[in-house]
């Protein structure tokens, strides 16, 4: 007699991730209760289970879903409101004011909705976030079906046009406060966890860095935080501590495998020597970089050191999509650029960054990342039955340097199927963009009579 199992999905090709460099062909994929049950030949799959839904995907690639490793998901309703400026005026003029007036529970919960929309459609299927109202954004991609470790925010030092008090706390002790019961609620959420989130060394104090250390070894989860943005960000540490914001770091007792350093385009050997040591991870987001003309993060050098890297998009502001499969080959390309070396960051590597090493970053290695029985169905399918890639000669390759997010044509979260032939079958997005649309003129309106009184 057969067994029973939910569903199996049977493709042209299936890439588990690990191990590394493994494509297999006619073979299948059998999920049962939102869990990876075998990956084996198709023919004899077919006979031994028996499934409610047999999904045939001839022309398919179906990989381990991506994981976007620096988000801040409400941020897509800043998409498009000031752009190609230079990152303290896009900062002190738009991005910083229009939070402060915009950022409450309902815009966080749309911006969220909508992020996760577009994320699922380009075949995302984590995100770790770091933004204002952390409880919205956890209830809402649980209520999505989307996997989230939502940022237990910080934020004690003003920012330079921000008061200290913001939307979301008053004070350290607030944030603090608010966060431990953010992480309290996020137990009973099947899709969420949780990570300290820190904005970055120049706006938390060596206090609160502290207590977050302390506080993060006894929950058990990671500090997610910028760190070595800008060059700018290097001298104000020098001036204001007599130390670069590693070294500060360090001091405070921050560089462990805890630690999740976003963005990293400052760095000096010496630094990228303490982040192996230390086994601190990296998130590299090479776009929102380059946009912002923040500097170029010496990928090359980390993967040569071991660090652990990991793949963002950071915020629809800076970016201005969502988009992971860009992102890998972008970061891919950059490093060969960079490096003056056409080997580094080859295609397989991009593909771990932006699965198994983000899940590594994450702690969640051992649930998502690679497709392996025993691990959560996360996983999504890429349709190249486009002119763009075809022929196959490597599907790693025409993936990450070839295809587009709009050949993604179906995505599991935990078994189940979120996206099918290109269509959510959860999120109603007509009212989600009617919804967007009417704030997002509001948004416009308002950041644009601001730029009409300062002149």
């Amino acid at each position: 007699m057969p067994e029973y199992v939910d569903t199996l999905i049977e493709p042209r090709w299936i890439v588990p991730v690990e191990p590394t460099g493994v494509v297999l062909e006619n073979h299948a994929v059998v999920i049962d209760n939102g869990t990876i049950v075998a990956i084996e030949d198709a023919a004899p799959a077919r006979q031994r289970y028996a499934a409610g839904e047999h999904v045939k995907l001839d022309t398919h690639i179906v990989l381990p879903g991506l994981i976007n490793s620096h988000t801040h998901a409400a941020m897509t309703l800043f998409r498009g409101l000031a752009d190609d400026l230079p990152l303290m005026e896009w900062l002190n003029q738009h991005i910083w004011p229009s939070e402060a007036h915009w950022a409450n529970e309902s815009f966080v919960q749309t911006g969220a909705q909508l992020a996760i929309a577009e994320m699922l459609s380009g075949g995302t299927t984590c995100f770790n976030d770091m933004y204002f109202f952390p409880d919205r954004v956890a209830r809402t991609a649980q209520d999505c079906g989307i996997r989230a470790v939502v940022g237990l925010i910080m934020i004690d030092l003003p920012l330079i046009m921000i008061d200290l008090p913001t939307a979301w706390a008053q004070n350290s002790e607030e944030y603090i406060r608010k966060g431990i019961a953010v992480h309290d609620e996020a137990r009973n959420l099947e899709l969420v966890s949780t990570s300290f989130a820190p904005h970055a060394p120049y706006t938390v104090s060596d206090q609160s860095l502290r207590k977050i250390q302390t506080l993060a070894d006894e929950l058990g989860i990671p500090i997610h935080m910028h760190v070595h943005e800008t060059e700018h960000e290097i001298e104000e540490s020098i001036r204001l501590h007599k130390m670069r914001p590693i070294e500060r770091l360090s001091q405070l007792g921050l560089l462990t495998p805890r630690l999740i350093g976003v963005h990293m385009t400052q760095l000096l050997d010496s630094e990228i020597e303490a982040l192996a040591e230390a086994g601190v991870s990296v998130v590299h987001c090479p776009e929102s970089n380059l946009k912002l003309a923040s500097g170029l993060c010496p990928l090359k050098s980390l993967v040569d050191a071991g660090v652990n890297l990991a793949l963002g998009t950071d915020g629809a502001a800076s970016n201005n999509d969502l988009d992971m499969i860009c992102e890998m080959r972008t970061a891919a390309l950059l490093a060969k650029g960079t490096a003056s070396d056409p080997t580094a960051v080859p295609a397989n590597q991009a593909l771990a960054m932006a699965t198994i090493d983000g899940a590594r970053a994450l702690g969640l290695d051992h649930i998502i990342g690679s497709l392996v029985p025993g691990k959560a169905a996360d996983l999504i399918a890429v349709d190249f039955a486009h002119p763009a890639t075809q022929p196959v000669h490597d599907p790693v390759v025409q993936l990450v340097y070839s295809s587009g997010r709009d050949q993604v044509s179906d995505v599991w979260v935990n078994g189940k199927r979120l996206l099918k032939n290109n269509s959510h079958t959860e999120l109603d997005l007509t009212a989600l963009f009617d919804e967007v649309a009417s704030l997002g003129a509001r948004i416009y309106r308002y950041d644009h009579q601001r730029a009409a009184k300062r002149t």
